[in-house]
């Protein structure tokens, strides 16, 4: 009869990052290991701060749209439109219909082409590299709207205190009708791609369980949320704009695992598309596109909170007014910092193999945690 062995392994200490090229930018995660199972795990956040929302303090309303474009930059049409509203709510300010169905289309458009963006590279970080020239193909196609609208691609300042910046070219919105007729069978594609695939579901079923006590236990929201089964989603549970005057659906998981994410999101694109849709239907053909408004806007004295809903989640912006043209103080609510904070519960006896999948599948945007 052989001799038993026994085989002992030693605890190990591992950084991720924070240049880690699948940590979305500069993360930290210290990982302590006992073989290839995680056993602890610390995120180590800060390395891009910016002071985003001390820099509310000493720009005008006119100035600061620029500045939080970059607070989350794959959905600054997001931002922007809830600094406005923040703004808007302490002054009273009465924005034309035609703007809020505007900022309801770009919104949802900004949704779809962020989503589009986590998919893409959410396939590079498990190691399929195909998947995301088809992405990032019908996300362009966003962008060039988003051009046509505002002449920028990324960073657009088409929001501002009272409406929109812009006027709606008559070309926008047959544009965006060609958009949504030549989208759907191009997310078939993706699903056909990617959902039955047998290695992509090796690589994310039944891994990164977030259980429903611990994601509101840690103010998770967004997909990850509504993954745990929990349909929480602002757009029906406190309607902002026109979002209580659409139909749309709110898909939710069952599991709550890596894979009910990506599910999850995949069904907001069709939502999206059903949303812009509706809002094409009530866009008045004309009219003011932003309230009158004198050249120095001036905020009153109060305070107020605005949330909007994401494609990460609840973001929020507690503005504070003083009765000048600048914030007396600004407070930004990031549900990406939110969703960092719940990785030591989620990675707890997972392999190391299997953190960026688990990560990814948060999608987490560190410009936004850090701010």
């Amino acid at each position: 009869m052989p001799d038993i062995v026994e085989v002992r392994t030693e605890e190990m200490v591992l950084n991720m990052g924070p240049h880690h090229p699948s940590t979305h930018g500069v993360l930290r995660l210290l990982l302590k290991l006992d073989g290839e199972v995680i056993t602890e795990c610390t995120p180590v956040v800060g390395y891009l701060h910016r002071g985003m929302e001390k820099l509310a303090e000493n720009r005008t309303f006119l100035q600061y749209p620029a500045i939080i474009d970059r607070y989350e930059y794959l959905t600054s049409m997001f931002t922007g439109i809830l600094y406005a509203m923040a703004a808007e709510e302490i002054a009273g300010i009465e924005v034309p219909v035609r703007a809020s169905w505007m900022r309801m289309i770009v919104m949802e458009l900004n949704r779809i082409a962020s989503h589009l963006f986590w998919l893409g590279t959410y396939l590079l970080d498990l190691g399929a590299n195909g998947l995301v020239f088809y992405a990032l193909r019908d996300r362009e196609i966003i962008l060039n709207l988003f051009e046509e609208l505002c002449g920028a691609r990324l960073l657009y300042s088409y929001a501002c205190v009272g409406g929109v910046r812009f006027e709606t070219p008559a070309s926008f919105r047959e544009h965006v009708q060609d958009f949504l007729r030549v989208f759907p069978p191009r997310i078939a594609e993706y699903e056909a791609i990617v959902t039955d695939n047998p290695i992509f579901l090796e690589r994310v079923e039944n891994i990164g369980l977030l259980d429903r006590e611990v994601a509101l236990q840690w103010a998770i929201s967004g997909p990850p949320l509504r993954s745990t089964g929990l349909k929480k989603d602002l757009r029906k549970d406190a309607p902002y704009l026109f979002y209580d005057q659409v139909e749309f659906d709110v898909p939710i998981g069952t599991k709550g695992d890596t894979l009910d994410r990506y599910l999850l999101r995949v069904d907001e694109l069709r939502q999206s598309i059903k949303i812009v849709k509706q809002c094409l239907e009530h866009l008045p053909d004309d009219g003011p596109y932003r309230a009158k408004m004198p050249a120095v806007i001036k905020i009153p004295v109060g305070e107020t909170y605005a949330r909007l809903e994401s494609p990460r989640g609840e973001i929020g912006n507690y503005m504070v007014g003083n009765n000048t043209d600048k914030c007396y103080r600004l407070k930004l609510r990031a549900p990406s910092f939110n969703h960092v904070q719940a990785l030591p519960a989620m990675l707890k006896g997972q392999k190391v193999s299997d953190v960026m999948a688990i990560f990814g599948s948060l999608d987490v945007i560190l410009p936004e945690v850090d701010r």
